[in-house]
C-alpha cells in the first residue's frame, strides 16, 4: 500500500481531522513522509524507545501507536526527543498516532473494545470532549456484581482492578473512557450509569464517585488502551498490510 493512501484512509475512519482543535497530540503522521509503500506495521501502545527500536527490529515500514511523541511541538530535537526520532528517521519507519481519535471511536476505539469484553449491548457515545467524545456507554445483558465486573476485566485485561465501592451493588448500566477518565464521573453519575470504567485515578476522584455514590473501576492505564490499535490492525489486514503487535504493559 502506497504510503499517502495508508495515512489517508486512517485519517478518514479515524475522523483525525474533527479532533484537530481539541486534542494535544499531533493526530495522523507523525514522523516521516508520505511517499514509499507500507507492507509491515508495528502496533503498539506507546510511542517509546522499546516500542520503536522493537518496531525497527522487527522490520516494520510504519510503528502506529495510541500515544505519539508530539504534544504540541517541539522547540528543539535534542536528548530524549532525538533518541526517539532518530532510529524512526534513520530506518524510514514512518510514525502514525491515533489519541482522542482512537479513545472515541465506537467500533474500533479504546472504550467499544473494553464493551466488548464486558458484553454491553444498546450502545451509545459517552464521555463529553468539546465538540467530540471519548468514550461509549452501554448496558449488560446480565448485571454485574461488583467484584463480578471487577473479576472480569482482571482476566481479560491481565490487570490488577481497583474499585470505588461507592455505587449500587447490580450494576447494569456502564459508561466508559479509558486511559486517565475519571473526569467523567459527574457526566456517568447525571446519565445515571452505575459504573464508570477507565484506566487510572486521582485523589479527587475518590470523593467525587463517594459523594456522587459511582462504583468507578480503576483497570489501568495501558490495560484498557490496547484495544484500539489491535482493532486497527485488524482493519489493516484487511487491507492487505502486515501487521505485528508489540506489547509493553507499563503495570499502570
Amino acid at each position: 500500500m502506497d504510503r499517502s493512501e495508508f495515512v489517508d484512509r486512517l485519517d478518514e475512519r479515524l475522523r483525525t481531522d474533527d479532533y484537530a482543535d481539541l486534542d494535544a497530540s499531533a493526530n495522523g503522521l507523525q514522523v516521516g513522509h508520505r511517499r514509499g509503500k507500507i507492507a509491515r506495521v508495528a502496533l503498539a501502545v506507546d510511542a517509546a524507545e522499546a516500542t520503536i527500536h522493537e518496531a525497527v527490529e522487527r522490520d516494520a515500514d510504519a510503528l502506529l501507536v495510541h500515544h505519539g511523541l508530539a504534544w504540541g511541538g517541539f522547540d528543539r530535537l535534542t536528548d530524549l526527543d532525538y533518541d526517539r526520532i532518530e532510529p524512526l528517521v534513520r530506518n524510514d519507519v514512518a510514525l502514525y498516532v491515533s489519541h482522542l481519535p482512537l479513545d472515541g471511536h465506537q467500533e474500533l476505539g479504546n472504550g467499544a473494545g473494553v464493551a466488548d469484553v464486558l458484553g454491553l449491548v444498546d450502545r451509545d457515545p459517552f464521555g463529553t470532549y468539546g465538540s467530540e467524545v471519548v468514550g461509549t456507554q452501554g448496558t449488560a445483558t446480565d448485571p454485574y456484581a461488583v467484584d463480578g465486573l471487577a473479576a472480569l476485566l482482571d482476566r481479560e485485561l491481565d490487570t490488577e482492578t481497583q474499585v470505588l465501592d461507592f455505587g449500587p451493588d447490580e450494576i447494569a448500566d456502564v459508561g466508559i473512557v479509558t486511559g486517565s477518565g475519571v473526569d467523567w464521573i459527574e457526566e456517568a453519575a447525571e446519565a445515571g450509569l452505575d459504573a464508570l470504567v477507565t484506566g487510572e485515578g486521582k485523589q479527587a476522584a475518590y470523593h467525587e464517585a463517594r459523594d456522587r455514590g459511582m462504583n468507578v473501576f480503576l483497570a489501568g492505564h495501558y490495560a484498557t488502551e490496547t484495544f484500539g490499535v489491535r482493532a486497527l490492525g485488524d482493519l489493516l489486514e484487511e487491507w492487505g498490510v502486515e501487521t505485528t503487535f508489540v506489547d509493553h504493559p507499563t503495570g499502570l
